[in-house]
C-alpha cells in the first residue's frame, strides 16, 4: 500500500483552498473572519456551518462534524483518504508519482532522509555563527545591525571551509548518496567530498510548514570572482517555484497583507525593523504556485521590488500571475533608495509603512510604466499614450473603479476626461451607441429592481448588507450621510427606512424585524443581499468609501444643475454671482475627494 508523505499531503492541501473547495458544495458568506453556510451533512434552517480561511478548517456547530479539506471531501464525496487525496491532487493540478509501491516507498524514504539532513544542516550552520571562527560573518551581521532575535527567527548561519558539513553529516550516520542528493555537498573527479557552501552567510529556505528545504549563501569575502549569492539546486524536496522565503514567519503576522520583496536581505532587514509581513520570491519570476500561496495567506499583496529596470519588469510579470489568482495586488513606489533594505535603513520603518499604505493599484502601475515611453508634451505621443491606456482601463470590469481611475489619470497626466471616456467606450462597445458607457454623473430615476445599473444596485445592496450585519459599526455613520432619497431602487428605500426606524443596533434583532416584511419580492431581494459576497475586508473603510461616492454624486449632480442654470440668459447678475461662487466651492470639494 502506497504511503504518501507529509510534504506531499501539505502540497496538495496548499493547492486546494478550503473556502474554494467547500464553495463548490455550500453557499458561504463571510461572517467576521470566517465564512458561514448551511451544513451539507444535516438539515438546518439557520447556518451553523463555519469555514475558517485562516486556519483552513471547517466545523459545524449543529452536528459537530469538522476537519480539514481532506475530511470534507471524504465526507461529501464518500471517498477514502487515498481517493480524496487523488481527487484533490487532480483539482490542484499536482501530478502524483506513477510508480509501484516498492519504488514509491524507496522515494519516500529518501525524501525523509533528505529532510533530516536539511534540518541538521540548518542547526549546524546556525550554531557555527556564534563560534569564534565565524568572526567574518559576525562582523557582517553587525554592519547590517541584525539582532539575535532576527538571527534566531531566520536561523541565519555560517558555513565553514572545505568539507566541515560533510564530516558533520557523516558523523550523524547519513550515507554518501543521501548527502549528495541534497546538493549540500559535491564530489570532485578525485572522489573528494567538498561542501557546496563555504565561508558564506547562510539563509535556510524554510517551507510554510516550518521545514528547512534548501539554502542560500551570501559571499563574505571581498572577491568579485566569486558569486555574491549561490543557492541550493532543485531536488526531491525542493522546487523553488513552490516556496517563498520567510512565508513561515509572515503567515503569523497580524497584518492581512503581505509585502513581496526580491532578496533575502530585503526580507530580513524589514523584519528586523518591525515589518513582519514580508516574504521574498527567491530571485525568480513569480510563479502560479507562489501566487496561490500568497492568495491563501493574505488578502492583499504589495510588490516592493528593486527600483531598477529588472525589478520593475519582474513586477509586470508578477502582476499577470496574481491577476489570474484574482488577488488584490498593489505596487509600492519608492524613491531615494535602490531597494527596500536600503530605504528602511536610511529613512526608518515609519516612512516605509507610509509607502506601503500608499501603494498604487496594478492599473495605476501599468499606466505609469506605459507613460515612461512617451513625451506627453508632444501631441502625437499624447494620442498614442491615450490609446495605450485605453486597453488597460477597458479591462477594468467594475464601473465605479474604472471611473475613479479615469478621474485620477485625467488629472495626473493632463488628459481630457471626456477623451478618455470616448476611447474606453470604443474599446468596450465597439461603437455601439445603445450600450455606451454610463457616466457616473448621469441622473438615474428611482426604479424597480433589475432596471438600475448593476454597479448602483450592488452598491445599494451593500449599504443594506452593512446595516443588517454590522449595525453597531455602521448605522450612525450611514444615517448621518445617506438618506432613503439617495437610493434608486424602491425595495431598497423601503428596507432602508425600516432599518432606520428601528431603535436596536443588534444584527440578529434587525434580521428578525426585516424577516417580518411579508412582501415576497422584498424577501427575495433581502435573500439576494444576504448571500452576495461583497468582498468586504474592512467594514469601516467600506462605509467611508460608499459615503464618499454618494457625496461625490450629489456634488456632481448639483454641479450639472448649476451649469444648466447659468445658461439662462435672463439670470440676474446677483444670482449669477451666487451660482458661480457655489460652483467654485463644489469644484474645490470634489477635488478633495479621493
Amino acid at each position: 500500500m502506497v504511503q504518501y508523505n507529509d510534504d506531499l499531503k501539505q502540497e496538495i492541501r496548499n493547492a486546494n483552498d478550503i473556502v474554494d473547495v467547500i464553495s463548490q458544495y455550500v453557499i458561504l458568506k463571510r461572517s467576521g473572519r470566517n465564512f458561514m453556510g448551511l451544513c451539507p451533512f444535516h438539515k438546518e434552517k439557520s447556518p451553523s456551518f463555519s469555514v475558517s480561511p485562516d486556519r483552513q478548517y471547517y466545523h459545524c456547530f449543529g452536528c459537530g462534524k469538522g476537519g480539514d479539506v481532506y475530511n470534507f471531501i471524504m465526507e461529501i464525496e464518500r471517498l477514502s483518504f487515498r481517493e480524496s487525496l487523488e481527487f484533490l491532487a487532480e483539482r490542484g493540478h499536482i501530478q502524483l508519482p506513477e510508480v509501484n509501491d516498492e519504488e514509491f516507498s524507496k522515494k519516500q524514504y529518501m525524501i525523509d532522509r533528505m529532510n533530516k539532513i536539511n534540518l541538521e544542516t540548518a542547526m549546524f550552520y546556525h550554531e557555527r555563527l556564534y563560534m569564534p571562527l565565524a568572526k567574518i560573518a559576525q562582523d557582517y551581521v553587525k554592519t547590517r545591525k541584525l539582532d539575535n532575535h532576527t538571527l534566531q527567527a531566520f536561523k541565519i548561519g555560517y558555513s565553514g571551509e572545505y568539507n566541515e558539513l560533510y564530516t558533520f553529516l557523516k558523523g550523524k550516520g547519513f550515507q554518501d548518496h543521501e548527502i549528495l542528493a541534497t546538493g549540500l555537498v559535491n564530489q570532485n573527479d578525485r572522489g573528494e567530498f567538498i561542501d557546496r557552501f563555504r565561508k558564506r552567510l547562510m539563509f535556510p529556505i524554510i517551507s510554510v510548514s516550518g521545514k528547512p528545504v534548501a539554502f542560500g549563501g551570501r559571499r563574505l569575502e571581498d572577491n568579485d570572482k566569486i558569486a555574491k549569492y549561490i543557492n541550493s539546486n532543485e531536488n526531491l524536496v525542493y522546487s523553488k517555484k513552490k516556496h517563498l522565503f520567510a512565508l513561515n514567519l509572515a503567515k503569523q503576522s497580524e497584518e492581512k497583507r503581505i509585502i513581496l520583496v526580491e532578496g533575502y536581505m530585503d526580507a530580513i532587514s524589514l523584519y528586523q525593523r518591525g515589518i513582519d509581513n514580508v516574504v521574498a520570491s527567491l530571485g525568480t519570476a513569480l510563479t502560479e504556485e507562489q501566487g496561490r500561496l500568497l492568495r491563501k495567506y493574505s488578502q492583499q499583496v504589495i510588490f516592493s521590488y528593486d527600483s531598477d529596470g529588472a525589478g520593475q519588469n519582474a513586477i509586470k510579470r508578477g502582476i499577470e500571475v496574481l491577476e489570474k489568482q484574482n488577488c488584490d495586488a498593489r505596487v509600492l513606489q519608492m524613491e531615494g533608495a535602490k531597494d527596500p533594505d536600503e530605504f528602511i535603513i536610511k529613512y526608518g520603518s515609519g516612512r516605509f509603512k507610509l509607502l506601503v499604505d500608499n501603494a498604487i493599484s496594478l492599473v495605476e502601475f501599468k499606466i505609469k510604466m506605459l507613460k515612461d515611453g512617451y513625451n506627453l508634451d508632444n501631441a502625437k505621443d499624447k494620442i498614442a499614450f491615450l490609446k495605450k491606456i485605453t486597453d488597460v482601463l477597458s479591462s477594468v470590469e467594475n464601473k465605479i473603479e474604472r471611473e475613479i481611475y479615469i478621474d485620477k489619470i485625467a488629472e495626473q497626466y493632463g488628459i481630457s476626461k471626456q477623451a478618455i471616456y470616448a476611447e474606453v467606450n470604443k474599446a468596450l462597445y465597439k461603437g455601439k451607441a445603445e450600450t455606451m458607457l454610463v457616466k457616473p454623473t448621469a441622473k438615474i430615476e428611482n426604479s424597480k429592481v433589475g432596471e438600475v445599473d448593476s454597479v448602483i444596485r450592488k452598491r445599494e445592496n451593500m449599504v443594506l448588507y452593512l446595516l443588517i450585519n454590522y449595525p453597531k459599526e455602521t448605522k450612525e455613520m450611514i444615517q448621518s450621510n445617506i438618506s432613503a432619497d439617495d437610493l434608486k431602487i424602491e425595495e431598497n428605500k423601503l428596507i432602508f427606512e425600516k432599518i432606520m426606524a428601528l431603535e436596536e443596533k443588534d444584527s440578529e434583532k434587525i434580521t428578525q424585524q426585516i424577516a417580518n416584511l411579508e412582501d415576497e419580492k422584498i424577501q427575495e431581494h433581502i435573500s439576494e443581499i444576504m448571500v452576495t459576497d461583497y468582498e468586504i475586508t474592512s467594514v469601516e473603510k467600506c462605509v467611508q468609501d460608499v459615503i464618499l461616492i454618494y457625496n461625490k454624486e450629489r456634488l456632481q449632480n448639483r454641479k450639472l444643475q448649476i451649469v444648466k442654470e447659468l445658461e439662462n440668459p435672463n439670470l440676474e447678475k446677483g444670482q449669477m454671482k451666487e451660482l458661480e461662487m457655489e460652483l467654485s466651492d463644489i469644484i474645490v470639494k470634489m477635488a478633495k475627494i479621493k
